[in-house]
């Protein structure tokens, strides 16, 4: 746990991945105003701050609408046993910046964490400029801060570059207009809101079939036949063995829906395990056009 939160009430803290001016950082800005906030190294120590009762929620990233899914925090639903509590969409603004004097033109390498590296690699080509893969968005304003390495220019958040009193060479540096990432709330406690009817609700779970012929198909049937909504169907091995793949799945309903648990008898029936992550309310972004 980070030396500077211990005094706090952990019941107010949310830990989140990354340097301080990462858009984990401003996700936990935008959800939860008013808690202190702790920075991790990574998403492990995030989620066992949780885990540990020094931190009431972890903030993490799942997927990117450019660069698609967040792939180590899949790695790590395996191995924890906290619940989904809430999803929050975080608009992203990619910008890009350099140590002051430093002019566009001068641009040589451009660092950043790789996902944010493919969210502008348009832009990064237009430049002529090489790609320096870094652990973090914020960390790698940080780096440029405190390292004065000539020709790197680097890609975050304008609170990184306020942060670390960088300067912005070129605002929504990003390829695509609308970037957004979603990401999930995770609690140790699972919080899942009383079922009504007229309100819209992501249910997410992971399983793993059982070995039979057509197993994911038989499995999944059950939401297409009760008129359930798949949202997200994401596979991954097991352990590293090519045989074995566990599933991650959001869908559009509440578990308690009389629907949804029929769809879950059929899913039950047709693999090894399951384990629900939790129920929460689609998020307002999900509302618009």
């Amino acid at each position: 746990m980070p030396e500077q939160m211990t005094h706090f009430d952990a019941t107010q803290i949310v830990a989140y991945q990354g340097e301080p001016g990462a858009y984990s950082h401003l996700a936990c800005k935008h959800t939860f105003p008013d808690w202190k906030m702790a920075n991790c190294a990574t998403f492990a120590d995030a989620l066992h701050m949780v885990e540990q009762g020094d931190a009431y929620y972890a903030m993490i990233p799942v997927e990117n609408s450019t660069a698609g899914r967040v792939e180590e925090i899949y790695r790590e639903l395996k191995r924890t046993q906290l619940y989904v509590v809430k999803e929050h969409f975080e608009p992203v603004n990619h910008c890009l910046m350099a140590r002051h004097g430093m002019t566009l033109e001068q641009v040589e390498r451009i660092g950043s964490h790789p996902q944010a590296l493919a969210q502008c690699d348009t832009n990064i080509k237009a430049l002529g400029a090489k790609n320096l893969a870094m652990y973090d968005t914020a960390g790698a304003a940080k780096h440029l801060a405190e390292q004065a390495e000539e020709g790197l220019a680097v890609i975050s958040s304008e609170l990184a570059a306020e942060l670390y009193g960088l300067n912005i060479l070129k605002n929504h540096f990003n390829d695509t207009q609308g970037n957004t990432t979603r990401f999930l709330v995770f609690a140790k406690q699972q919080k899942m809101p009383a079922f009504e009817p007229q309100k819209t609700y992501i249910t997410s779970f992971m399983f793993r079939v059982r070995n039979i012929p057509a197993a994911l198909y038989k499995a999944m049937g059950g939401f297409a036949t009760n008129g359930i909504n798949m949202l997200k169907l994401e596979s991954y091995m097991v352990n590293g063995h090519f045989t074995a793949t566990q599933f991650y799945v959001d869908v559009e309903a509440h578990f308690q829906d009389p629907a949804m648990q029929v769809a879950l008898e059929e899913l039950r029936f047709f693999s090894e395990e399951i384990r629900m992550l939790g129920t929460y309310y689609a998020d307002e972004y999900r509302c618009q056009d």
